[in-house]
């Protein structure tokens, strides 16, 4: 039996960290969108002003595991969100039920701060997460799209001119 624990990150785990992103980015055929360095998540985790927090899990004292969300808000129920940027348990410690206690750990988290919802987004074609999710009876919000603006066009309309009447 392997017991399994999940911490908060310090600033101490940075390079942990970028080690858990380079990996969930190669298993999400994202390796070339991994741009992020030590110093950035440095500052953005641990710095003035802390945009994410982190979870990380140990499989005795081997981490595994690892989470990154943050909070969103709800206008229609008038509460915060607690939205799962990323979680990965590393290919030869899936089906111990890693991942299912960290989901519990962030919805623990996510009553406790009285959020309305947990949610995340998971990629269409990752067939056995989204199995997973639905058996934790998360469901596909189906009707919903979600659109980005980033790089060039992020600049070109942060540098848009607006005209208005």
């Amino acid at each position: 039996m392997t017991d399994f624990s999940i911490r908060q990150a310090t600033e101490q785990d940075v390079s942990l960290i970028l080690s858990f992103i380079r990996q969930l980015a190669e298993y999400e055929r994202l390796s070339h969108a991994a741009v992020m360095t030590e110093q950035m998540l440095r500052e953005n985790l641990f710095g003035v002003r802390r945009y994410a927090e982190v979870l990380l899990g140990y499989a005795d004292d081997t981490p595994v595991a690892f989470a990154v969300f943050f909070h969103n808000f709800s206008t229609f129920l008038g509460r915060p969100g607690l939205y799962l940027e990323d979680l990965f348990v590393i290919p030869e410690m899936r089906g111990k039920g890693f991942g299912r206690a960290m989901l519990v750990e962030l919805a623990k988290i996510a009553r406790e701060r009285k959020c309305g919802r947990f949610e995340w987004a998971v990629l269409d074609w990752n067939e056995p997460a989204i199995q997973f999710y639905k058996s934790l009876g998360a469901v596909a919000m189906d009707d919903w799209t979600i659109f980005r603006v980033s790089g060039e066009a992020l600049e070109r309309l942060a540098n848009t001119t607006v005209k208005t009447c």
